[in-house]
């Protein structure tokens, strides 16, 4: 069964950028629809960024044209490049995948915009 392990997290200023990384294991990585989540203490998991397996991309409206998601599916590795980070972007990231019926999230990976 695939499974998702994220990297790149970490502290950065505001105004910073970070490329968050999701590794995928398995060979039918690039049939699945991929998205990046993120938590801030106390607040509900949210949706950030999502792309599809065609490629089709969609965000929150917190983050557009802040952040961008995409996909390598030779690597099979999904990526979220975040720019002018704020301190409200402050959450754990998670990587999710779907191949319906079934999806799966990665362990997460904390980022945190701080001065």
């Amino acid at each position: 069964q695939v499974q998702f392990v994220e990297s790149g997290g970490g502290l950065v200023q505001p105004g910073g950028s970070l490329r968050l990384s999701c590794a995928a294991s398995g060979s039918i990585f690039s049939i699945y629809d991929m998205g990046w989540y993120r938590q801030a203490p106390g607040k509900q998991r949210e949706l950030v960024a999502r792309i599809s397996s065609g490629g089709s991309t969609n965000y929150a409206d917190s983050v557009k044209g802040r952040f961008t998601i995409s996909r390598d599916n030779a690597k099979n590795s999904v990526y979220l490049q975040m720019n002018s980070l704020k301190p409200e972007d402050t959450a754990v990231y998670y990587c999710h995948g779907s191949l319906l019926p079934s999806s799966r999230w990665g362990q997460g990976t904390q980022v945190t915009v701080s001065s």
